[in-house]
């Protein structure tokens, strides 16, 4: 007998084998030996034309066919059935066939099936690499309808939050005028007005995140000079300081007093919030350093501390929103005092300002440890802006714009 007429032989006991350990119930069992008898049919034309392609089409099929379970899971099931098949066909080719005629029969079938195993390897790989996209981007569009919902929270939230802390301003401000000139209650007020100017500070943090999310933070430019902007930010902080026993440092460097295009009070406002940082998490009697260089094009500030440092894999956490690091049950509750407390609103603001002027900002540490206080760096990277390359760029959108 030659190979096809074996293969022939062989074909109703495989079919009858092969669905029989791998179809549970008689109505299953029927439909695949429908799609067994077709599979079969093709490995009998791959080897009598030598092509092996000729399975690729009940192949497909199979391969496309997985429940969701399987996707999830990450099982293969074409490799699981194909290896059956070989398994079962080993076993008749031994049991009903002479030694030679087996070992012939087997010696044309196996290729073919090594060629569909590592087809169906292929298959599975490549429908499971598009379930896990489809599933990356299903996530994501969570995380973009999440983020949306926090960012319109967080704006009417503090829309919200102005009209009623405006009122307690106000009546605030009556009382001290109906008062006059009464000590005892002076202390009590400006407790009520302290209150008052951080919950104002607070709702302003929020509105200027709602901004930078959706893009509506508008820059004023104007001639800015860095060393204006630490020289305030120095008289700013000058009692914290002294109460926290911190030495701020301005070193003198090319490019601090250079003037260029930027939005001074937004750019104050974000360098401020970082040496505000600075100070929360140096311990008293630290030092923080401002310093930078000048490079062509832009001005790189740097804001160095004797802190107690940032983990590596925390040193992009700390940009994101709310973002709060170690326990913040025993935060204090002073903005400035030792790892004091906050919204966690200040970084992510200073870099959405600071990349609103086409700047980048990033952190150095070598870790977090209380004790040795290793200390962070953080640098900031800005554009030299002038009104000539301002002018510059009206001229090329204008004509763009014809």
């Amino acid at each position: 007998m030659n190979v096809v007429e074996l293969l022939l032989e062989l074909r109703p006991a495989w079919i009858r084998r092969v669905a029989n350990s791998m179809a549970r119930g008689a109505e299953t069992r029927e439909q695949f030996q429908v799609q067994l008898e077709h599979f079969y049919d093709l490995l009998t034309q791959a080897i009598i034309t030598g092509d092996p392609a000729w399975i690729d089409p009940a192949l497909y099929d199979w391969a496309n066919a997985p429940t969701q379970t399987a996707l999830q899971e990450g099982e293969k099931n074409l490799s699981a059935l194909l290896n059956r098949m070989i398994l079962t066909y080993y076993e008749l080719a031994r049991e009903d066939l002479s030694p030679p005629d087996a070992l012939e029969t087997l010696g044309v079938v196996l290729p073919v099936f090594t060629y569909a195993l590592e087809k169906a390897a292929r298959y599975e790989m490549e429908k499971r690499v598009a379930y896990i996209s489809d599933e990356l981007i299903q996530v994501q569009k969570q995380m973009e309808r999440l983020d949306q919902s926090k960012s319109t929270f967080i704006s009417v939230a503090a829309h919200e939050l102005k009209t009623p802390l405006t009122l307690i301003e106000g009546y605030a401000a009556m009382i001290s005028d109906s008062l006059g000139n009464n000590h005892q209650m002076d202390a009590l007020l400006e407790g009520i007005n302290s209150g008052i100017r951080r919950l104002r500070a607070i709702i302003d943090d929020l509105i200027d995140v709602s901004l930078i999310d959706n893009n509506l933070l508008t820059l004023n430019f104007q001639p800015t000079w860095l060393s204006h902007i630490f020289d305030l930010i120095a008289s700013e902080e000058r009692e914290v300081l002294t109460q926290r026993h911190l030495t701020l440092v301005i070193e003198p460097f090319d490019g601090i007093n250079t003037p260029f295009l930027a939005d001074t009070e937004r750019l104050y406002q974000a360098i401020h919030n970082i040496v505000l940082n600075a100070i929360k998490y140096t311990p008293d009697g630290g030092n923080i350093t401002i310093s930078g260089r000048l490079l062509p094009g832009f001005v790189e500030v740097t804001i160095a501390d004797t802190g107690i440092g940032i983990d590596p894999e925390n040193q992009e956490i700390i940009f994101g929103k709310f973002s709060q690091l170690g326990n913040t049950l025993l935060h204090s509750s002073g903005k400035t005092k030792f790892k004091g407390g906050g919204p966690g609103l200040g970084l992510p603001i200073a870099r959405g300002i600071i990349e609103a002027h086409g700047g980048t900002i990033w952190v150095e540490s070598e870790g977090y440890d209380e004790e040795r206080c290793p200390g962070s760096t953080f640098h900031i990277l800005l554009p030299l802006r002038s009104e000539t390359t301002e002018s510059t760029l009206a001229r090329l959108f204008n004509r763009r714009e014809e």
